[in-house]
């Protein structure tokens, strides 16, 4: 696998990782959601300055979209995840399907993860998540990329990227798709009840009900996790509210053990 890593020692050659303004202190890092990128992340990061931060582009994204196979299970981006993290002891923080990333790596390897933060973990598998048909899997993915991104980030959103932007948004279809596809399992693809490091589950006040329930159960499931909530915030909080995004990433990194 090939990932990436700058601005310091490259680990993966999908990542970049910035060096700490104080030593000592835990590295974070970032797991972005579907149809995103490592530089999503931007605006909080550099409000962690004082912090060892590393973002990477998940397999089938932008930097990292030539890494295959596409990934169709989450596992697979787990060990993508783990690699990055490349042995060190680190903070995970998750966004959306991230986040879900981030708690299935804590609860696979608690020995590496000190603690972790998912903000809006999606949790389909259960009966109260609402189910869009799986009509998507048999669209062409460039087509679904493009009306998911105008459900996610708005209406009109799609027409305000550039061409360049829209190319690129649309070759992130196929890990998509496979994605989507693989969470839409009719098991728990995490066990909540065994992860066993300090877990953060964050959501926004004006988010969608799923996003903010499931944050919730995450909250009340995880032994002793703790339920974060930006005010005025919605599923993006990261690019909206990077203050208050960056303050739940420190209560994250001071929850680590």
């Amino acid at each position: 696998m090939e990932l990436s890593a700058n601005r310091g020692a490259s680990r993966e050659k999908g990542s970049t990782e910035s060096p700490p303004a104080v030593p000592g202190s835990p590295t974070v890092v970032f797991v972005h959601g579907s149809l995103d990128r490592s530089t999503s992340f931007l605006r909080t990061s550099r409000r962690l300055e004082d912090l060892p931060v590393v973002v990477y582009d998940r397999r089938g994204y932008s930097r990292s979209r030539a890494v295959k196979p596409i990934a169709t299970d989450i596992d697979t981006h787990v060990d993508d995840l783990l690699a990055v993290i490349s042995g060190r002891e680190v903070v995970v923080v998750g966004h959306s399907l991230g986040g879900l990333v981030a708690l299935r790596a804590a609860e696979r390897e608690p020995r590496l993860v000190r603690s972790v933060g998912a903000f809006e973990a999606p949790l389909p598998w259960n009966e109260w998540w609402p189910h869009r048909s799986r009509a998507f899997v048999s669209e062409d993915p460039g087509d679904y990329a493009q009306g998911f991104f105008d459900r996610v980030a708005g209406a009109g959103s799609w027409a305000r990227l550039s061409e360049k932007q829209q190319m690129a948004r649309r070759a992130d279809g196929p890990a998509l798709v496979a994605e989507l596809a693989a969470i839409r399992a009719d098991h728990p693809l995490v066990d909540l009840e065994l992860i066993d490091v300090p877990t953060f589950a964050g959501r926004g006040s004006r988010s969608l009900e799923r996003h903010r329930r499931a944050a919730e159960v995450v909250a009340e499931t995880v032994p002793g996790a703790r339920l974060v909530e930006i005010e005025g915030a919605a599923h993006g909080a990261h690019l909206t509210h990077p203050d208050a995004f960056a303050r739940f990433v420190r209560t994250v990194v001071a929850g680590a053990r």
